[in-house]
């Protein structure tokens, strides 16, 4: 059985081990990038593919007749028509839950740095303010405790959860968005490990107005596109932080930068853009726009975090291979 992975190189290959997949018993052609026009031709004779960014649609889906599976080296599958690939029969699956800890890390290194003025405290440490001081220190920017203030969480799922746990030991007021489109189940109140959540819901609309942090958690989708705009930084406190570490387009890029211009927020961390890599620049690309940090979609590289995503694409390879797929994703 042949297999292909098209995008290695996304990975990482450098610190971590891709013996978890190329150890199974498949014949593998390994390419570090693949531009949209050499899919077709790397996956022709294919039976699985593993695929990153590298889109997988109706085109290419008809010129790899032997094709039985996708496995998406995240747990987006936007690249992935899968309208098409369940008319063909095509399993598609995904990982979930490998970049966690990394996120929630990073997630609250953004809302750390942002509250402590940590880049601005980094510089004036390093241009000569403060060894001009007549002070001990510098109190050139203004810093505020966690504790006491509220987090708003949008998306409360594994991510949410836990960075809302973290919160609360920083004695955090933690609500939870409840979303106007979303009606919830059962099943959606009981969390990953098993138990009911121990948080109510509160309308998005109040969150936005009473958080101080609002971190944002839930994927992107028709309903989320666009979900901070213009109107909802105009809800929010002017001394509220927003973190994005979940998908590029859920804040409307243009409205944040302006809400940060003109003080409607005070500041803003963002690992995601709506173009990643932004080749075509982006408005948040910008450093003189006020209390902005940018990171480039790196919030879920830690070495671990790629390594337990190396190790759930083998597992899910052999699951199919032995008849019994899991993580399948469907239209």
């Amino acid at each position: 059985m042949k297999g292909v992975i098209l995008d290695a190189d996304s990975l990482g290959l450098g610190d971590v081990d891709l013996e978890p997949i190329t150890g199974l018993p498949l014949s593998w052609d390994i390419y570090g990038t693949s531009q949209p026009e050499e899919v077709v031709e790397r996956i022709v004779d294919a039976e699985v593919v593993l695929t990153n960014k590298a889109s997988i649609g109706k085109t290419e889906l008809s010129a790899a007749p032997e094709l039985k599976y996708i496995g998406v080296l995240a747990t987006g599958t936007n690249v992935i028509d899968l309208n098409a690939t369940e008319a063909k029969g095509v399993v598609v699956t995904n990982v979930v839950g490998y970049g966690t800890a990394s996120v929630v890390q990073h997630t609250w290194a953004l809302i750390l740095a942002l509250t402590t003025k940590l880049p601005d405290y980094n510089v004036a440490a390093l241009d000569g303010r403060w060894s001009e001081s007549p002070f001990f220190c510098l109190l050139d920017f203004p810093v505020n405790e966690l504790s006491g203030k509220t987090l708003g969480v949008v998306g409360y799922g594994q991510l949410g959860r836990k960075v809302a746990d973290i919160g609360r030991a920083f004695g955090m007021d933690v609500q939870v968005a409840e979303l106007p489109w979303r009606h919830r189940s059962d099943t959606d109140k009981v969390g990953d490990t098993g138990r009911i959540n121990d948080v109510g819901r509160m309308p998005f609309d109040q969150l936005l107005a009473k958080a101080d942090v609002i971190s944002l958690h839930c994927p992107l989708t028709e309903e989320t596109r666009n979900l901070i705009d213009r109107k909802q930084l105009a809800m929010m406190k002017n001394s509220a932080l927003l973190v994005n570490c979940a998908r590029g387009g859920i804040v409307n890029e243009q409205a944040l930068v302006e809400a940060l211009e003109d003080g409607v927020i005070a500041g803003a961390g963002m690992d995601v853009l709506t173009e990643e890599p932004p080749k075509n620049g982006n408005p948040l690309l910008n450093p003189e726009i006020p209390n902005l940090i940018v990171t480039p979609h790196s919030a879920w590289v830690a070495k671990e975090s790629r390594q337990r995503l190396i190790v759930q694409v083998g597992e899910n390879i052999k699951a199919f291979l032995a008849g019994n797929p899991c993580n399948v994703v469907r239209a």
